[in-house]
């Protein structure tokens, strides 16, 4: 079992950043592909990053790309999310996931889920 914990959370404006972190504890939790999803109310839960055990391989929705960027410090166990020009369509409660595999870029292609951490973006 791993345990994920999200933070970083907040209300911003559009144009702004925000640092998602996941806390990452458990058997073998630095081994494990991970991700970063979000889901808007009445959405779906759609794919927003991934990245490899090793941080080489990253892998990106097209809507933020160039934004956002996903990175992994695994002697922390720790992931994060760097968004920058932040965007009203950005809003959303941002999930951090682990175990991925496939094609890294579907809910049922992951293990573990943390509770999220809402990301709000006013005009």
């Amino acid at each position: 079992q791993v345990q994920l914990v999200e933070s970083g959370g907040g209300l911003v404006q559009a144009g702004g950043s925000l640092r998602l972190s996941c806390a990452a504890s458990g058997r073998t939790s630095s081994s494990y592909v991970m991700g970063w999803f979000r889901q808007a109310p009445g959405k779906e839960r759609e794919f927003v990053a991934a990245i490899s055990f090793s941080g080489t391989n990253t892998f990106y929705t097209d809507s933020v790309k160039g934004r956002f960027t996903i990175s992994r410090d695994n002697a922390e166990n720790t992931l994060y999310l760097q968004m920058n020009s932040l965007k009203p369509e950005d809003t959303a409660r941002y999930y951090c996931a682990a175990g991925g595999w496939g094609t890294l870029r579907m809910v049922d292609e992951y293990v573990y889920w943390g509770q999220g951490t809402q990301v709000t973006v006013s005009s």
